[in-house]
């Protein structure tokens, strides 16, 4: 149990522990450096967060401003705020793309940094939040569905054993793709399409072929 009056640095690396987190992760969160959250904990620099960086933290772990450091000063006749708020969940971004072009080979599955979602959110479009990633689209084969440099949350609960119609991110003689996936009408067999007729489909082929690592549940595109 974390209480109200403890040093915010304390209650920051106590949360951090408790939920499995880490110094680096949460740091890129902010859009800071990688160090700069054990710099703050455990080096006192900067003294104390940045209104911004608590107001993001403090949603994050689901608690109040006032636990990280923070002063809430209510106006006159105004009700006391809320002591616990909605938490957001870090969702890595890794650091690979899946073709939707002429196909990439790309094993590279470390974390580049996270984005930040509505826990509730994702437990509303029926997700668990250890088990999705972001990954960004390659190329525009499967335009207009999905475009060349879209972000895609991928749930790798949703996997060869739920297999339906819909979109996902595949591997295909060894190399990661995104495509849409249709059933049969040929019992045992799948096919694997491209939005864009101007890009080839794989049409009844086993499944045995084919290694689905997960559905695509969301898509965010920067506007230009």
């Amino acid at each position: 149990m974390i209480g109200n009056g403890e040093d915010p640095r304390l209650v920051l690396d106590r949360l951090i522990a408790e939920r499995g987190e880490n110094y680096a992760d949460l740091s890129r969160l902010l859009n800071r450096n990688p160090a700069y959250i054990q710099q703050f904990i455990k080096r006192g620099t900067p003294r104390k967060l940045d209104e911004e960086d608590r107001r993001v933290l403090a949603r994050y772990f689901g608690v109040s401003e006032e636990m990280l450091g923070g002063r809430v000063q209510p106006s006159p006749g105004a009700p006391a705020r809320s002591r616990s708020l909605p938490a957001i969940v870090a969702v890595p971004r890794l650091a690979l793309r899946a073709s939707a072009g002429a196909g990439t080979l790309d094993d590279d599955e470390r974390a580049a940094g996270v984005m930040a979602f509505d826990a509730n959110w994702l437990r509303h479009i029926g997700v668990r939040p250890q088990r999705v990633s972001i990954i960004r689209v390659d190329g525009e084969s499967m335009a207009p569905t999905l475009s060349d440099g879209d972000e895609i949350m991928v749930d790798h609960d949703d996997g060869a054993e739920r297999l339906r119609d819909g979109v996902y991110v595949l591997r295909l003689d060894g190399v990661l793709m995104v495509k849409r996936v249709a059933l049969g009408p040929r019992r045992g067999a799948i096919s694997v399409l491209s939005d864009n007729a101007h890009y080839p489909d794989w049409t009844d082929i086993d499944p045995a072929l084919v290694d689905i690592v997960g559905r695509v549940v969301w898509t965010g595109r920067r506007l230009v």
